[in-house]
This record gives C-alpha cells, structure tokens and sequence, in this order.
C-alpha cells in the first residue's frame, strides 16, 4: 500500500483519482481548504484534511505531506480573480513543491493542461491569461526540482465516461477533448510507473489503452 497525499482533494479529477486509488488499496489523505466537503471525499475512500495551500507556508505543507509516498497537485483558483490565481496556481504550487523536498516525498504528479508553458499563446486581456501564466511558471519550477516529476497535459475537460484510453502528444490543431475519468486514470496509472518521472505527458480522449499510451 502506498500513502498518496492529493491537493485540491475536492476538484473533479481529484474525486474520482481518490476513488480509483482507495479501491486499489493506496491509502489516499485528500487536502481540502473548505470542511464542509469532507463528507464528499470521505465518500470516495479516502481521508479528508483540512490544509488552506493558499494561506499556509511551506513548513506548514511539508508538515502535512510527512509519511507520504506521493503527491498530486490537482488544486487550482478556479480563473477569474488573477490575483488569487497566481496565489494558488503558481505560488501555493511552487511551495507545495519544496514542502514535498523538505518532507522526503520524492514522487510528484503535476496535473496542468494540454499546451501549458512559456509559449502558451493566451492572449494579456485574456481571462484565461493569468492561469496560462501561472501553470508554465509552476510547471517550469517543477522540472528544476530533483523531485521525480510528473506533468499530466489533458486537453479540454469534460465530463465524459472514461474509457481508459487515450492519444499521447495529440496535435495541437486537432480533437482537444479529454474526460476528467480519463485525467485521473492517467494520474493513477502515472503513480505505479515510476518510469514516468521526468516526463511531460499531454494527452486526449483516444485510441489506445492508457499502459499502452504510456509506453507500457
């Protein structure tokens, strides 16, 4: 069994990545900021605490993350208020990143998105402009750590079934859709193959079995 801190435990893909691996066995702690969602985790399996990434320091979140063996960074603003967006996307990420070094948690899963990085073409007076941002300071901080990283880039989210298949590095010009079911199977199938680390992944719903997508 392997003990597997997620943060942002209430988000969609985090709900259903706590119960794809509370039914594998893992021993999932899911970080929340509001309490009343903890009946909603718990119900996946696995164990809610209440950690306010935005407003704790890194000492704080490295105490949290002590005895994990993983973490996944499945936390996010939520867009709309860029002050708070860089807060919790890059800065609050960015921390979460040397909590997990200062609390011995080698392994880190990154879920960002499909096209994240420094080139991401949003335009300033986008809405979108301050996530972009964010996400390719918090993914580029992340490749300079010496954690064994992950970044997942799932196109555009839906709530589709997952069918357990995807396409890797999909064109930039094509079929962008990607179920949140498929996000956390990718995100649970990443955690059991340490192979995976110092990858980027950017992925679609696809054709190809996720092992297989995955190069396994």
């Amino acid at each position: 069994m392997t003990r597997i801190a997620i943060i942002g435990g209430h988000g969609k893909v985090a709900l259903l990545l706590s119960a794809l691996l509370a039914g594998e066995g893992h021993s999932v702690t899911s970080f929340i900021r509001n309490p009343g969602h903890a009946d909603d985790v718990a119900a996946t399996g696995a164990a809610p605490s209440v950690l306010d990434v935005e407003n704790s320091s890194t000492a704080a979140i490295a105490q949290a993350l002590a005895g994990h063996d993983a973490v996944v960074w499945s936390a996010g603003a939520g867009g709309g208020n860029p002050g708070r967006t860089y807060a919790v996307d890059r800065d609050a990420a960015i921390r979460s990143m040397d909590a997990a070094v200062q609390a011995g948690v080698n392994r880190y899963i990154m879920v960002s998105y499909f096209g994240a990085g420094k080139d991401h073409g949003v335009p300033e007076d986008s809405s979108f402009f301050a996530y972009a941002e964010a996400k390719a300071a918090a993914d580029e901080y992340l490749r300079g750590t010496g954690l064994a990283w992950t970044i997942l880039g799932p196109g555009a989210l839906t709530d589709n079934p997952g069918t357990g298949r995807i396409d890797v590095d999909p064109s930039p010009d094509g079929e962008r859709e990607t179920s949140r079911a498929n996000t956390a199977i990718v995100a649970a199938a990443v955690l059991d193959l340490p192979q995976t680390a110092g990858r980027t992944i950017e992925f679609r719903d696809g054709t190809l079995p996720v092992a297989a997508a995955l190069g396994n």
